[in-house]
């Protein structure tokens, strides 16, 4: 009995977390992302700039940068002494309290 109502307990829980929980990320606010340098496929050297245009929904606020799904923070609009091989960067809209936003942009890049 304990059991059953251990299990009932979890999954009420459950029904109500989860899509709460999924709702705080990837926020459509009409934002709109788009990395402009390098292009998409491009065949770089280890030290480049990056450039995205932010065209601001109702929340965005800045963007957030990733290298290979790792974050970049503080990130000063240039890659340094990245290693040889391809390199996926995302950019990913985020209001001023940091929640991400539905809006993204991602290439692939070739470090030479």
């Amino acid at each position: 009995m304990r059991r059953v109502l251990f299990f009932g307990i979890a999954l009420l829980t459950a029904t109500w977390i989860l899509p709460l929980s999924s709702g705080l990320a990837d926020v459509d606010d009409g934002s709109k992302i788009t990395i402009t340098s390098p292009q998409d496929g491009a065949k770089v050297g280890d030290t480049f700039e990056l450039k995205y245009e932010l065209v601001k929904g109702s929340k965005a606020a800045h963007g957030h940068v990733y290298l290979d799904g790792e974050p970049q923070k503080k990130f000063p609009g240039t890659f340094k002494g990245l290693s040889k091989g391809k390199h996926e960067i995302k950019v990913q809209a985020a209001t001023h309290d940091h929640e991400l936003l539905t809006a993204t942009d991602t290439i692939t890049v070739e470090v030479q």
